[in-house]
């Protein structure tokens, strides 16, 4: 069963998009670990539906309680549950659907897996169910904060429109102060406008989301099968709606030169840098000491507010129409839980790396 993540910070979720609740037990988050409440609050805010006129309109506030493995505001080290009670749910959206298969979604693979399905929002396929990742997510940034690390991840595009700029040019905070979360004002604008003319043709597009982690230390990895950018990817495309994922020069790097691509090592104090970064912080599959960074692709929404083609579990043609309530574009809503699995992969490995050697 595919709803566990992570090896020593381990997580298990669960719950449905439609029903009472979603939820996750954290195990292997070391005791001491100082859990802010009000930051936890603040992530659940950024992924949750309804924040703006480009997103889901459905109205959940997130809530999360805490149900154990925590005591007087820190980790006890025993495992940590916590649930987000589902609120704005409208399964009579779904009735029309309860037979046919969408185009694009998984209602005809989890039928075909399972041989049931829950039709209502897609069940346990639903994004819904990545608020459970961004509850257990904060807890992995509080953990990492402790050691200095920090996650930024923003829009660097929506359709044909793409974020030139590299992100060691801008102020990546600024992605906070727009909707879309691009932190270049004038693009965040024209990503805005486009979404919104997507959403008024009652049709959807896709995007990016890019994402940094700096003060990664060096030696986190576990090769061959286990490198750090395997399991950085397996967390990227195990998020709904992720079509692609390349970390460091990625797909532009087959375009240079070896010469070019090399990353000249040099001392710098006690550290040894790198004079470039196309390796992307990762090199041997092990962190380098330099910034991961990477991008995330994500399709477009497949819910379309228009009649498709299709067939339903009789195998008889029908006709398929959106209703509901869903994101144009998902990459705005999508930032907060790409950091959020970094995050839990970065705790994960941080922990390993002290059993590696004395």
């Amino acid at each position: 069963m595919g709803n566990s993540f992570g090896k020593i910070f381990k997580i298990s979720t669960f719950g449905e998009s439609h029903g009472l609740g979603l939820g996750v037990v954290i195990e292997g988050c070391p005791a001491g670990v100082e859990i802010d409440e009000e930051f936890i609050v603040r992530e659940m805010q950024r992924r949750k539906p309804g924040q703006s006129k480009i997103t889901t309109q459905r109205k959940e506030e997130d809530e999360f309680k805490i149900l154990s493995g925590v005591f007087e505001g820190k980790s006890t080290g025993t495992p940590i549950g916590m649930v987000i009670m589902n609120t704005d749910q409208k399964s009579k959206d779904y009735g029309h659907i309860a037979d046919k298969f969408r185009p694009s979604h998984a209602d005809f693979t989890y039928f075909e897996k399972y041989g049931i399905r829950d039709y209502r929002g897609g069940g346990r396929s639903s994004a819904r169910e990545t608020a459970a990742r961004v509850a257990a997510g904060s807890i992995a940034k509080l953990l990492l904060k402790h050691f200095g690390i920090g996650i930024h991840a923003y829009v660097s595009q929506v359709g044909e429109l793409v974020l030139e700029k590299s992100y060691l040019e801008m102020d990546l905070a600024q992605a906070e102060e727009n909707i879309v979360r691009c932190p270049d004002p004038m693009m965040a604008e024209q990503m805005i406008s486009l979404i919104d003319e997507v959403r008024k043709s009652r049709d959807t597009i896709g995007g990016v989301v890019s994402c940094v982690a700096k003060g990664v230390p060096a030696g986190l990895g576990e090769p061959v099968f286990d490198r750090l950018h395997a399991e950085l990817g397996k967390a990227m495309l195990s998020i709904n709606a992720v079509k692609g994922f390349e970390y460091g020069s990625g797909f532009d790097g087959v375009k240079m030169r070896g010469s070019e691509h090399n990353d000249a090592f040099y001392q710098d104090g006690d550290r040894v840098r790198t004079r470039t970064n196309h390796s992307g912080g990762i090199q041997g599959g092990i962190s380098n000491g330099e910034d991961i960074y990477f991008n995330v692709a994500f399709k477009p929404v497949a819910t379309i507010m228009m009649d498709q083609e299709s067939v339903n579990e009789g195998g008889e043609s029908v006709m398929v129409s959106g209703k509901g309530r869903h994101d144009p574009c998902v990459v705005p809503r999508a930032v907060p839980i790409v950091e959020a699995m970094t995050a839990l992969v970065l705790a994960d490995y941080l922990l390993i790396s002290r059993t590696n050697k004395l």
